[in-house]
C-alpha cells in the first residue's frame, strides 16, 4: 500500500468568505487515496494563541475535514474544534493564510518540521513573494528597475511614467504612480517636487521600490492566472473601478472569468519550473496589457491564492478536483 499522509492546514477562518476555495479543495483532497486525514487549524481560535502569535507551543487545536466541511459565516465549527496534536505529528503542513504572515512565524514552523514538508515552502514564499523576484524574468515584464535611491527613481521616470511598488506590499498597498510630474497615492495627487522627501523617507524606512513602466492600457484590467503544480487551473480578469488605475478588488475593482491567452500560457510555462522547484505548489500571477496590446507579467503571488471554485463554476471544468489531484501528485513525489 502506498504511503498515506496526515495533513495540517493552517488558516484563519475570520478572513474567509462564501466563495473561499479552501473548503471544496480540502474536501476533494480528503477523498484521495494518499490522504490519512486533513485537519484545519485557525489563527482565529483563541486556544491557538501560543502557536500563531507567541511561538511558544507546537500544540494546535484543529477541525477534521469531513463531508460537512463548509464555510460558515461565524466559523462556529472552528471555534468548537477540539482535535489536539503537535505540529511534529503531521506529515505535511499546508499554509493557507492571508498576509500579513510574519517571517518569525514561518521560522517557528520550520524549526519544528522539515521545510520540504511545508506547502508552500517558507523559503519559496520569501524568495518569490518579494516584488524583485520579477527581475528573474525581464523578458516577460514591462520595463522594470530595482530602485534603491531617489536618483534611481527619477532616472527611470525620465524615460516614461512609472509605478512604484514596495517589495513586500500586498493588496495594492503602498503603490505609487508618477506621471506628468505628479505622484498619485491611491487617488490623491501630489506635485513630484514636494513628494520627493516622502520617497526618500520611504526608501529609508521600508527599503527599495520595484519601478515598472506605467501601462496606458491598465483600464483593460489585470488577469490573475492560478497555477497548481505547474499547470494553469483558472484565470480571472479584474477591472479597476471607473476613474481608478488600481485593479485590486480591495480597491473597488470588479472580477470576471476569462481564458488565458497564448502570452499567459508562455508566462506560466516559463516561470513555473523555477517556482515549483522552490516548493511553491499553488500560486497566481498577474498580467497587464502593454502598449503593444500584449499581456505581460506584472505580479506573482505565492502565499494564499484563491479563485479555484469560481474558475470551476465559470468554466464547467472539474478545476477543484484536478487541483486536488495535482497537489497530491506533488506531495507523493516530493514529501517522503
Amino acid at each position: 500500500m502506498s504511503k498515506q499522509y496526515r495533513m495540517l492546514v493552517i488558516t484563519d477562518h475570520r478572513t474567509h468568505g462564501k466563495g473561499e476555495s479552501i473548503y471544496p479543495l480540502l474536501k476533494a483532497m480528503s477523498n484521495h487515496s494518499a490522504c490519512a486525514a486533513i485537519e484545519v487549524a485557525s489563527r482565529g481560535k483563541p486556544e491557538n494563541q501560543g502557536f500563531f502569535y507567541d511561538y511558544d507551543s507546537t500544540t494546535i487545536t484543529s477541525l477534521r475535514v469531513e463531508d460537512n466541511f463548509e464555510y460558515q459565516e461565524g466559523g462556529e465549527d472552528f471555534l468548537k474544534s477540539d482535535i489536539k496534536a503537535k505540529l511534529e505529528d503531521y506529515d505535511v503542513v499546508f499554509i493557507r493564510l492571508d498576509r500579513p504572515v510574519p517571517d518569525e512565524f514561518l521560522d517557528f514552523i520550520t524549526t519544528h518540521i522539515p521545510e520540504h514538508r511545508v506547502i508552500n515552502r517558507p523559503e519559496g514564499i520569501r524568495a518569490t513573494g518579494s516584488k524583485d523576484f520579477l527581475l528573474n524574468f525581464p523578458e516577460l515584464c514591462p520595463p522594470i528597475k530595482l530602485c534603491s535611491s531617489l536618483s534611481d527613481i527619477l532616472d527611470f521616470y525620465s524615460q516614461f511614467p512609472v509605478v512604484l511598488k514596495p517589495l513586500r506590499s500586498y493588496g495594492g498597498k503602498g503603490i505609487l504612480r508618477i506621471m506628468d510630474d505628479t505622484v498619485w497615492e491611491n487617488e490623491t495627487q501630489y506635485p513630484l517636487t514636494e513628494y520627493q522627501s516622502v520617497l526618500e523617507t520611504n526608501l529609508k524606512n521600508q527599503g527599495q521600490y520595484l519601478a515598472m513602466k506605467y501601462l496606458k492600457n491598465v483600464g483593460q484590467g489585470d488577469k490573475r492566472v492560478i497555477v497548481v503544480n505547474g499547470k494553469i487551473m483558472g484565470t480571472t480578469l479584474r477591472i479597476p473601478k471607473e476613474g481608478s488605475w488600481i485593479c485590486n478588488l480591495s480597491a473597488g475593482g470588479s472580477s470576471n472569468f476569462a481564458e488565458p491567452d497564448q502570452n499567459e500560457i508562455k508566462i506560466a510555462e516559463t516561470i513555473s519550473p523555477s517556482i515549483v522547484e522552490q516548493g511553491v505548489v499553488i500560486f497566481g500571477f498577474d498580467t497587464l496589457v502593454d502598449d503593444a496590446g500584449n499581456r505581460v507579467l506584472s505580479e506573482i503571488n505565492t502565499l494564499n491564492v484563491g479563485g479555484l471554485l469560481q474558475a470551476e463554476m465559470h468554466s464547467g471544468k472539474p478545476v477543484v478536483q484536478d487541483s486536488a489531484n495535482l497537489m497530491w501528485d506533488y506531495i507523493c513525489k516530493n514529501i517522503t
